[in-house]
């Protein structure tokens, strides 16, 4: 990851920050980190599920791996590699694609975890304390490398183990009980197309 030097004061002047690349970065303790390109599998992976989803939502409902959230602690902010989003959120995304601490927050957000020790921690732990206080009300991991799709339901103030989901087993979703997929189709769809 590349490390631009620039101090932001606050996270509202990190907003008006515009270096005219597409780049993402997360703001952490006032410095820009560029974030490096997502790997292919966790691409195509993220890819079919926003199919998934937005077959039954609509497109506009979900949203791929640019989508930024304003979190508490550090960094502070994170993209999913999927969000699934409130329909107030459409109007309120136009113009900048982040969800702020004061808007409601995303109804689902999915993280695919890429290879290596850093990278699980990131989403099994940090991104679950940070979500958690946000108050998404479902995260779901998925391992590629353990082939689960681990769904967290926000109750009270924590997350729960709604499931931990592997082979052909369904994926419940506390919100959404029309999704009907098997962990397996996740899955078969990334090694049919040869990732």
């Amino acid at each position: 990851m590349l490390q631009i030097k620039h101090q932001f004061q606050s996270f509202e002047e990190y907003l008006s920050y515009d270096d005219g690349t597409d780049k993402l970065y997360e703001l952490f303790n006032g410095e820009l980190i560029e974030m490096p390109p997502e790997s292919g599998i966790n691409v195509e992976i993220a890819t079919f599920l926003l199919i998934q989803f937005a077959s039954f939502l609509g497109y506009k409902r979900v949203r791929g791996h640019g989508l930024e959230l304003e979190v508490r602690g550090e960094p502070r902010n994170r993209y999913p590699d999927l969000t699934i989003i409130r329909e107030e959120h459409i109007q309120q995304l136009a113009q900048r694609n982040t969800i702020r601490l004061t808007m409601l927050p995303p109804l689902l957000v999915i993280e695919v975890v890429s290879p290596g020790e850093l990278q699980r921690h990131r989403d099994f732990i940090a991104k679950r304390i940070q979500y958690q206080d946000c108050g998404i009300p479902e995260y779901w991991i998925i391992d590629p490398e353990a082939k689960t799709v681990l769904v967290l339901e926000l109750t009270g103030n924590t997350y729960t183990e709604s499931g931990n989901f592997a082979g052909d087993d369904l994926v419940v979703s506390p919100q959404f009980s029309q999704l009907n997929l098997q962990v397996s189709q996740i899955f078969d769809a990334v090694e049919k197309d040869g990732i």
